[in-house]
């Protein structure tokens, strides 16, 4: 039995771990090649390599780079490279799964102890703008292919506040408005947009955050299957959405936790 029900190029943002990781994985099995970016320490690197081995045990390309994101110059040299590997035409799926900003209050004791503009200026960039800045280039380099779908990972933070959230909610939040007017704008070439509200999960990014034991209890005992959302949860839904049959969707905030937003 073949499983393999897609094809083409996926290119994910933030590849080596929480989200990003277990979509790799996913899409490789569902038959899709993986450019995965990822900025990581040497001491990272073999849960890096694992990635790597898994989508090329599924008989999938890998092509990875370790480098910052939110880097213009480094995301010029990702898509130099992609496009000579992948050619024109050729990503149909996107996920920007990018987390790397400020936890400090907006206003704390001091100006130590709170945002600076530096921070938030940071924050905004690398978990929102930079959706818009790859998929500038991904449509003037010709690199999306029809019916291409681009998701990005949101949360509640994007419409609850939470302590020392506020710049990673308003980057949340700023990143759903970046996907509205993507959808807009790029309807007439055929590309679908959407982000993915995932539930609490245990990832990576998640133990950056003050305060996440709590969460963590806090959902275990409020929610309606007793679980948390799981990075695999989110990588099905992603196949799911990435099927010709999904391709009526785009503008949207879809949910994949469970009904934790609205039940728990």
């Amino acid at each position: 039995m073949n499983d393999k029900t897609l094809s083409g190029w996926a290119l994910i943002l933030g590849a080596s771990s929480g989200f990003g990781a277990a979509s790799c994985r996913a899409l490789a099995a569902a038959g899709m090649d993986i450019a995965g970016v990822h900025l990581d320490k040497r001491s990272n690197l073999p849960r890096v390599q694992e990635v790597i081995d898994d989508v090329q045990a599924h008989g999938q390309r890998a092509l990875f780079f370790n480098v910052n994101a939110a880097d213009e110059c480094n995301r010029q040299k990702v898509l130099d490279e992609l496009a000579q590997e992948a050619g024109t035409g050729s990503v149909k799926v996107v996920l920007h799964s990018l987390a790397f900003g400020s936890l400090l209050p907006l206003v704390a004791g001091g100006p130590e102890k709170s945002l600076s503009k530096a921070q938030m200026d940071m924050t905004l960039d690398v978990m929102a703008h930079s959706l818009v800045y790859w998929t500038q280039d991904l449509v003037w380099r010709d690199l999306l292919a029809d019916d291409a779908r681009i998701y990005a990972m949101t949360s509640s933070g994007s419409h609850r506040a939470f302590p020392s959230y506020g710049a990673v909610g308003a980057a949340k939040a700023a990143l759903e408005s970046h996907i509205r007017y993507l959808a807009l704008e790029l309807a007439p070439r055929n590309v679908k947009c959407n982000a993915i509200q995932a539930g609490i999960t245990d990832t990576p990014a998640l133990r950056q955050i003050p305060g996440h034991e709590a969460a963590i209890r806090v959902a275990l005992k409020r929610h309606p299957y007793g679980r948390t959302t799981e990075p695999e949860d989110v990588a099905r839904a992603l196949v799911a959405l990435a099927a010709p049959g999904c391709a009526w969707m785009t503008g949207q905030v879809i949910r994949v936790d469970g009904g934790e937003d609205n039940l728990a």
